[in-house]
């Protein structure tokens, strides 16, 4: 899929995730987003018998996925971080422990068409800071928020795709960020 740009960023945390069901709070928007990256580390092995190949076997691995944002507000990080944030101040402990999250964006295609993604259950952690003093050149620092993508439990479905250009595809503009499940 070839992409020219990328809005629409939502997050929506899991309250729910076991053999009965899935459960997701309202999706929330973060205004700003700049890149999204998922990197679904697989691997594939080959056995070798009676001198030559012989079968093939690949495994899911580790799912990396990267969010850079114009900027990331403190109830944003609290909410996607576990930490809390009151009059203005966020406060982080060493013992918060960030929820999982469904995350939902849009990417606009070369055609003008746009492709919608989900990862529908990812954990991330504490973002690195960065911050320079202002020199004759404006540089801008924008924050980066990284994190581990999973199966989820109740049915082991990691990721969506809806694409504009696919064959049968049905309209999900308008329900896409409205509910991490699709709408019956």
């Amino acid at each position: 899929m070839n992409t020219i740009g990328l809005d629409k960023f939502y997050y929506a945390k899991i309250t729910k995730d076991d053999s009965t069901g899935v459960t997701y709070e309202t999706p929330v928007a973060i205004p700003g987003l700049r890149k999204f990256s998922i990197n679904p580390n697989g691997s594939n092995n080959t056995l070798f018998a009676d001198n030559g190949p012989w079968e093939t076997a690949s495994a899911l691995g580790k799912i990396s996925i990267s969010i850079e944002l114009a900027e990331l507000p403190l109830e944003h990080q609290a909410a996607l971080l576990g930490h809390t944030v009151a009059k203005g101040v966020l406060e982080k402990k060493a013992t918060d422990e960030a929820p999982y999250v469904a995350i939902m964006c849009r990417a606009t295609k070369g055609n003008g068409k746009y492709a919608y993604i989900k990862v529908l259950k990812t954990r991330f952690t504490v973002p690195t800071t960065e911050v320079d003093t202002k020199e004759d050149n404006v540089a801008f620092k924008t924050p980066t928020i990284t994190g581990e993508a999973v199966q989820r439990k109740y049915d082991t479905k990691y990721m969506r795709i809806a694409d504009e250009d696919a064959t049968g595809y049905e309209d999900v503009s308008g329900t896409w960020f409205t509910s991490v499940e699709p709408t019956v």
